[in-house]
């Protein structure tokens, strides 16, 4: 019972985060788009603008990804995925959930991932050989 809790308080968590983030989107585009209709003072102004651009756009870009993880994680809650990892089915541990709510891998799985370079076709039911023969044709 514990488990389904905190579960629960993770989907209060993930709601909060998402309309923070939604917010935080709408805002920077909007402010996005009031600095282009002014018109710059000078070239260093301008410079100073299209880094300040680039710096909102960048991290529009990591907030955009990060709402999109959350998004997920409230429909896997939805389906009644959530906490399970996506690859061996195996229970994601809370202590993973609570560093990163939106997880939907196991540590296991996340490691094998990264090592394999982020492939998303990684199944941990297959065989030593067929992930040998796979790495080897990279």
């Amino acid at each position: 019972m514990a488990r389904k809790d905190s579960l629960m308080n993770l989907r209060v968590i993930l709601v909060r985060r998402r309309d923070a983030l939604r917010s935080a989107l709408a805002g920077d585009l909007s402010l996005l788009r009031e600095l282009r209709s002014e018109s710059p003072g000078d070239v260093i102004d301008a410079a100073y603008d299209s880094t300040q651009d680039e710096i909102s756009s960048q991290l529009a870009e990591v907030e955009s990804r990060e709402l999109a993880n959350i998004e997920n994680a409230l429909e896997r809650m939805k389906a009644g995925k959530y906490g399970s990892c996506e690859y061996c089915g195996g229970k994601i541990p809370m202590a993973r959930l609570n560093a990163l709510p939106y997880a939907t891998m196991c540590i296991e799985c996340q490691r094998e991932a990264e090592r394999s370079g982020g492939s998303s076709t990684y199944d941990r039911r297959e065989s030593g050989e067929e992930s040998l023969a796979r790495d080897l044709d990279m």
